[in-house]
């Protein structure tokens, strides 16, 4: 049977960011950390050994493959922060067209630094992923 890697975890978060090597990486996340938890109101959670994620949900595939995710995370990585975030695509594009400096793949968005883009996007990135999820996955 399939077992999920990412799950969410005892670990606390603020140790993990503590162990962030590049002092700037380590204020963006814990700005970042501020950002999400005042935009999803829910408190950060860490999933696997390096994503903080904020709320979750409850998939369940087609195939009968099920599990439980974050609703919207990231991550202080060495290259790059990533930024999970998950919507309608075209609705995607449009918001990063203004976002700043960043590239992306399927659900994730690397930046830099947080300086390089408007935080004004990065909150409406999270606030539409998470009603996207909450959408999708409804709590019973």
């Amino acid at each position: 049977m399939y077992e999920p890697k990412t799950k969410e975890t005892d670990s606390s978060v603020i140790e993990f960011i503590e162990k962030v090597d590049n002092v700037k990486k380590r204020k963006d996340a814990y700005d970042l950390l501020d950002i999400f938890t005042e935009v999803t109101g829910f408190q950060a959670k860490m999933w696997g050994p390096s994503i903080i994620g904020f709320g979750s949900y409850h998939y369940v595939y087609e195939t009968g493959h099920e599990g439980d995710a974050p609703l919207v995370g990231f991550s202080p990585r060495k290259a790059k922060i990533s930024l999970y975030f998950t919507m309608e695509e075209k609705e995607r594009e449009q918001l990063l067209e203004s976002f700043g400096k960043h590239t992306s793949g399927k659900a994730c968005i690397y930046i830099n630094k947080l300086d390089d883009v408007d935080l004004e996007i990065l909150k409406q990135l999270i606030e539409k992923t998470v009603n996207y999820f909450e959408k999708k996955y409804p709590r019973n």
